[in-house]
């Protein structure tokens, strides 16, 4: 997969040149450039920012450079996402749409944002990664970027744990376990021990819906609602049977 990253401050993303992600990059499995969007503006001192119209506080980034930058990188299957704090939320589901593209091009806004033109011309879509507002795009983008990249096929060495994680099925993930079997006087739950995976299984799926239901009530009651409804289409097709 194909990742571009068009910023202001391309030096922030020097994250990614560990752990997980640098294994996948040097395996050419994940091809990642991050482009100074700086380079495409005109004059001695590079501007990329002015006053906007009609006032207001702060500075707005100017469409021509960010125009030319995105012309630098932009193909024909190319996917372009604006990092904003009006975008619509991420999730899982959106993660899992976005890995599927060949070329994502990721754009990160500053200041007070970019010229509305270039969203209305550029931009695919917006993405917000919660109700909270930063000072730039670039920690959103790396944001989706790591989230993006676990569903890329191999990135992972063990695909199974993307099944069972967190928002996979719609709910949190269980609790985990490793040595030592007891830490500070408190022990690794003896179902865990016990070697019956039926009865892990079990254990596991109630925790799911303990720690959804008591961290994530919204996504508890969606979750209920959901099999309230698989629950009549089951008994309607039985009464029809």
């Amino acid at each position: 997969m194909k990742i571009d990253v068009l910023t202001l401050f391309p030096e922030m993303f020097s994250p990614l040149n560990y752990s997980i992600i640098e294994r996948a990059k040097k395996a050419g499995i994940l091809d990642i450039s991050i482009t100074d969007i700086r380079n495409f503006a005109k004059g001695k001192h590079q501007q990329c920012d002015d006053y906007p119209y009609g006032g207001g506080a702060g500075m707005v980034m100017i469409p021509e450079p960010i125009h030319n930058c995105l012309k630098s990188v932009k193909t024909p299957n190319s996917h372009i996402v604006y990092m904003s704090a009006k975008g619509s939320l991420l999730n899982q589901t959106k993660v899992e749409e976005l890995s599927k593209y060949e070329h994502l091009i990721i754009l990160c806004g500053h200041y007070e944002g970019v010229d509305q033109r270039i969203l209305d011309q550029e931009i695919d879509e917006e993405i917000c990664i919660g109700d909270y507002v930063l000072t730039g795009g670039e920690l959103p983008a790396m944001v989706l970027l790591d989230a993006v990249a676990r569903y890329v096929p191999n990135v992972l060495t063990g695909e199974g744990s993307l099944k069972e994680e967190s928002f996979s099925n719609g709910l949190l993930e269980y609790p985990q376990y490793t040595r030592p079997q007891i830490f500070n006087g408190e022990s690794v739950p003896g179902v865990l021990l016990s070697g019956n995976h039926q009865e892990i299984d079990k254990w596991r799926k109630t925790k799911i819906l303990e720690i959804t239901k008591k961290n994530r009530p919204d996504i508890f009651k969606q979750y209920l609602k959901k099999e309230k409804i698989k629950s009549m289409k089951e008994q309607d097709l039985k009464s029809k049977k």
